[in-house]
């Protein structure tokens, strides 16, 4: 409760909040693509400033297609950036905006960090790392669900000898991703559920992401984000790397950078929200991951999520 100091006399806040990688669907923001204009041309643009190709895996791709991370980032971006357009006529202009993973992007651009341009070479960059590092050497992540921050601390060290294994991401305070190499991903399942684990459920994902089997990545991507021209947010960015609140260029490279090969710190993100007094969140892009993540850390929490038309009018 010591966050709430003075609670009574703040005013509820909101957030706009956009998935990550994992949240794609063949089809995904094809109605927005054909019933508005707004939405039509930030497709249209994503398409010429990607190279061509997107929208066809977007809108007739099937989902190995979506898998493929070079393709997922820039389509989960674009998809949730046309969405967004749409859907901003209708919300409060909200006290943060925030995103999980991939979603940090749409999110600093709906924050006017960046333009859609330079959101889409980023996150075309990001992805093409990523799918190379992940070629370079094997790897895994997996959900574990039931156990805590401790125990899984403890998981990691477990298989140490076996193989590396860390957190990616702090869902919720009773799931967790863990990333790692493939074999000890493997190992991971049979000592996890016999610690209480609930459910370890393999992600279909090309590597071992937010991890430092990353590392290749990180090095190529923190030195080049420096040509991508970013400016102070319009309004804060509760960072993943941190779990705290950025707005200037220099705190944006930062984080995107670091997060790269650091865990998602969401829980705490969500937490670090409340404390600021956030109740209502509209979740925007493909899906509504976020929208049940959220809801086992702050059980009170307001959720809208907008994936397609009809969540608007």
């Amino acid at each position: 409760m010591s966050n709430y100091r003075n609670s009574k006399q703040k005013k509820s806040g909101t957030a706009v909040i956009f998935p990550g990688q994992g949240s794609q669907y063949p089809g995904m923001g094809m109605d927005f693509y054909n019933l508005d204009k707004k939405a039509k041309a930030i497709f249209d643009d994503a398409e010429k400033i990607f190279g061509g190709g997107l929208l066809a895996v977007i809108f007739n791709g099937n989902e190995d297609d979506l898998k493929k991370t070079h393709y997922a980032q820039p389509a989960i971006f674009a998809v949730s950036a046309a969405i967004y357009e749409v859907a901003k006529t209708y919300l409060k202009v909200p006290d943060f905006f925030a995103g999980h993973s991939l979603g940090e992007y749409t999110a600093l651009y709906a924050a006017g960090a960046f333009d859609l341009e330079t959101g889409i070479r980023l996150v075309k960059l990001r992805g093409s790392l990523m799918q190379n590092a992940s070629e370079k050497a094997r790897g895994g992540m997996a959900a574990v669900l039931g156990m805590d921050k401790t125990s899984i601390d403890k998981l990691c060290k477990k298989v140490a000898d076996l193989g590396y294994v860390s957190v990616a991401n702090y869902n919720t305070p009773n799931q967790t991703v863990i990333s790692g190499e493939a074999k000890a991903i493997d190992t991971c399942e049979a000592i996890a559920k016999e610690m209480g684990a609930k459910r370890y459920i393999r992600l279909q994902v090309a590597g071992a992401f937010h991890s430092r089997m990353m590392q290749p990545a990180f090095e190529i991507f923190s030195e080049k984000i420096n040509n991508f021209f970013i400016k102070k947010a319009d309004v804060p960015i509760v960072a993943n790397y941190s779990a705290k609140e950025i707005k200037l260029p220099e705190e944006i490279r930062e984080s995107l950078s670091n997060q790269i090969i650091n865990p998602v710190r969401w829980a705490e993100s969500i937490e670090y929200m409340k404390s600021k007094s956030i109740e209502e969140y509209a979740e925007i892009g493909p899906g509504s991951v976020l929208a049940g993540l959220i809801k086992k850390i702050d059980s009170n929490a307001k959720i809208h999520s907008i994936s397609r038309v009809e969540d608007i009018f």
